[in-house]
C-alpha cells in the first residue's frame, strides 16, 4: 500500500485513463539549489468527473493494464 499523491491531469485520451503529473521538489545535496521534478502515471478513473489541469489525489492500486497501477481516488481541486 502506498500512500496517496496528488497531482495535475495533462491528458483525458484514452477511455477510463487519466495521465497525472506529479510534482516533487527536493534540495539538491552539494549545490543546494531546489530541483524540480515530474513524473507522469498512467491512472483508471471511473464515475468521476475529470478536465484536463484538474489536480486529483492518485494512489497505488493492482494492476489494470499493462501501464496503470494507479487509481485517481478523488478530485482536490477543479481547474
Amino acid at each position: 500500500y502506498m500512500k496517496s499523491i496528488q497531482g495535475t491531469v495533462t491528458s483525458l485520451k484514452a477511455d477510463n485513463t487519466a495521465k497525472v503529473s506529479v510534482e516533487r521538489m527536493w534540495t539538491h545535496p552539494i549545490y543546494g539549489k531546489s530541483v524540480k521534478r515530474h513524473k507522469g502515471y498512467a491512472c483508471h478513473y471511473e464515475g468521476i468527473e475529470l478536465a484536463e489541469g484538474d489536480t486529483v489525489e492518485i494512489e497505488a492500486c493492482v494492476p489494470v493494464s499493462k501501464t496503470k497501477r494507479f487509481r485517481v481516488v478523488k478530485k482536490v481541486e477543479k481547474k
